[in-house]
């Protein structure tokens, strides 16, 4: 899957086992010209893999992508990580999600 890093967040983000994770917002235009965007998860610390959201938003263009993103709170992000662990990134399911067009 091809995306565009469009924001990372400051916040820490644990997962309900108490996996450290930093968070940042993708995104990729679509055929439409409209944007999709999802979060990835990366591990604090060595080990672990990361994760990602299914598609979280869709937004008319990139700047509406990182107004999204910008704007999310703690409790979005903690909801995001548990669908994120949930759906077990790199899945079928997971990809099939983001790649529609």
């Amino acid at each position: 899957m091809d995306g565009e890093l469009v924001h990372e967040l400051r916040a820490i983000v644990r997962d309900e086992d108490g996996h450290a994770y930093r968070c940042a917002a993708y995104g990729r235009k679509r055929k439409d010209g409209s944007w999709i965007a999802w979060l990835e998860f990366s591990p604090v610390g060595t080990g672990g893999r990361t994760r990602r959201t299914g598609r979280e938003t869709t937004q008319p263009d990139r700047a509406a992508v990182l107004y999204w993103a910008t704007g999310l709170e703690p409790v979005y992000l903690e909801g995001a990580v548990a669908r994120a662990v949930g759906t077990r990134a790199g899945s079928a399911a997971s990809s099939r999600e983001i790649t529609e067009s």
